[in-house]
């Protein structure tokens, strides 16, 4: 059993290696064009020194931007000092040329506007009160690397969720032979008695160490002795029942077994569980009565010895 779970882990980081190995041959992450945002420069209203015609880096942040086919353009006025616009087309001057591709007429500081474009291609916009502020937005289409890229995250995915289907199966198939070994595992126990101390004394001796089991002994239909819960570190295990059966009257004892393992770790307990034995206990002599007798028979033979060195007159 204990192969059997190796192999099943090893399989496990195998198939995580995989799915790792793959994840690490992916190539570097094109930049991400699904989404782009816009803002406006602050006092760009006020001012032309932000413009690229006044050598500046432009009034629209970033000046230039890019978006896939299909991606979210958010344009926003960020410039606490004034208002906007985000108008597509091209100005000459102060001669305005709108498109009507999208405008988002006039934005107070702080409101936004979305754009999606439809079609590939560069797409000119300017702000209608300022039209010294300018900017132009590079419509692509994806990148077939980009969608190589989702590829190998989806197979990355699907990589990892064969690793969890075949860790659990791993966990049902162990959990399977540990049962079927459970089942396979026979518990053999014999009881013995002796009459000690006027009452009798119970051995069980067990097959297998670390046996957890419940010992209940009846005399005429009642209770002597019942202990739960037990646990036989050793294969001998000894119980004092303070009755003493007979031919008329014996005492039946009862084993069951609860399974073989260290006490609180319930869940990793082999063997059978609810195995009964029983036996019907008569003790004649104990160990101690026959200890007694024996004493007995000694002294005896002392006495008779010792009377027939006495003198005779």
């Amino acid at each position: 059993m204990g192969l059997m779970k190796t192999k099943a882990i090893s399989s496990i980081f195998v198939l995580f290696a995989i799915a790792a190995g793959m994840a690490s041959m992916a190539p570097a992450a094109f930049a991400d064009h699904s989404e782009v945002a816009i803002v406006t420069v602050d006092e760009s209203g006020f001012s032309q020194t932000c413009a690229a015609s006044q050598g500046g880096p432009g009034c629209y942040t970033p000046v230039t931007a890019t978006v896939d086919v299909g991606g979210v353009v958010t344009m926003t006025n960020t410039d606490p000092t004034g208002v906007h616009t985000f108008t597509s087309g091209t100005v000459d001057g102060f001669a305005p040329s709108p498109d009507l591709v999208f405008d988002t007429s006039v934005l107070m500081s702080g409101d936004s506007f979305e754009w999606i474009p439809t079609q590939a291609g560069e797409q000119p916009y300017y702000c209608m009160l300022h039209t010294w502020m300018i900017g132009t937005i590079i419509v692509q289409e994806v990148h077939a690397d980009d969608n190589a890229e989702a590829e190998e995250a989806a197979a990355a995915e699907a990589a990892a969720a064969e690793a969890a289907a075949a860790e659990a199966a791993a966990a049902e198939a162990a959990a399977l032979v540990a049962e079927e070994a459970a089942a396979d595992v026979e518990l053999m126990v014999m009881i013995s008695d002796s009459q000690v101390m006027g009452g009798t004394q119970i051995e069980l001796e067990f097959s297998e160490l670390h046996v957890n089991y419940d010992l209940t002994a009846t005399q005429n239909g009642e209770v002597v002795f019942e202990e739960t819960g037990l646990h036989s570190m050793e294969v001998i295990a000894t119980h004092q029942i303070d009755a003493v059966g007979s031919d008329e009257n014996p005492i039946d004892v009862q084993v069951v077994s609860l399974g073989i393992g260290a006490p609180g770790n319930e869940d990793n307990w082999t063997g059978p569980v609810g195995q009964v034995t029983t036996a019907q206990v008569v003790p004649e002599f104990g160990t101690i009565a026959m200890m007694v007798l024996a004493v007995a028979i000694i002294s005896i033979v002392a006495v008779t010895a010792k009377s027939r060195v006495v003198p005779r007159f």
